[in-house]
């Protein structure tokens, strides 16, 4: 069962997993399970996601019960009229706070826009030597993307030389490598953690937030960095 944390007659939004997909793609055949299937027969309703997220990124997905919510959450999103938060894990001391203004190429090559601003919540150092190094360095980090470009987050840390944790694509394969023959660790470490929008019908504003997965709060243990507090208020 999928885990719902929000619902009304237009929209409902689900704390997806790492690793499901959001829909069938042709680059992934080996995917069974889907979180636009899974939630139509949960709810036994038909359902359109309104934005993306990465297979591998958990957290928050957002969808819409019927056509006009759908139009109207998808011009939300493009026009940038949705505040997101992600919550990362990074290799390195990352600054205090940072902008990335970096822009990035499509597959075609059409060069976007893209602006990344983050905090860092939290650092550790943990005694366990990783190459050259006595110690192994990490930064929890609250993200804020005003531009929805693929894989912009992920982009974005590889670019300022902090990659997240678990990305394969742009991330670092010895700290992959590291964690997974260290501590059994394969989940890319980036988390949806809350989305604030007006409600296309209604107009209010409305806040999601979604707790961490179990693979997330582990390694937050191992940090021995407290969870941050995520309640969804009443909408």
């Amino acid at each position: 069962m999928l885990n719902i944390l929000y619902e009304d007659e237009h929209l409902i939004a689900i704390n997806k997993p790492h690793g499901l997909l959001v829909h069938r793609s042709s680059i992934a055949n080996d995917a069974k399970e889907f979180a636009l299937q899974l939630l139509r027969d949960q709810v036994n309703k038909h359902v359109s996601p309104v934005h993306r997220l990465d297979r591998k990124t958990g957290g928050i997905l957002l969808f819409a019960f019927d056509k006009e919510a759908e139009i109207a959450m998808h011009q939300q999103f493009q026009n940038g009229e949705v505040t997101k938060k992600y919550m990362a894990i990074l290799r390195g001391h990352a600054p205090d706070q940072m902008d990335i203004n970096y822009p990035l190429a499509k597959e075609n090559g059409t060069i976007q826009e893209a602006f990344t601003s983050f905090v860092t919540l939290d650092r550790a150092e943990l005694a366990v030597p990783f190459g050259k190094h006595e110690t192994s360095r990490y930064s929890l980090v609250e993200a804020s993307p005003t531009t929805g470009r693929m894989h912009q987050l992920r982009r974005h840390f590889a670019h300022i030389f902090y990659p997240i944790i678990g990305d394969r694509k742009h991330g670092c394969n010895k700290q992959n490598r590291f964690f997974k023959e260290q501590w059994g660790m394969t989940t890319m470490l980036l988390h949806a953690s809350a989305l604030e929008f007006t409600h296309p019908v209604t107009k209010r504003k409305i806040f999601i937030s979604a707790p961490l997965n179990d693979e997330f709060e582990r390694m937050m243990t191992l940090m021995n960095w407290e969870t941050p507090h995520l309640i969804n208020p009443k909408v």
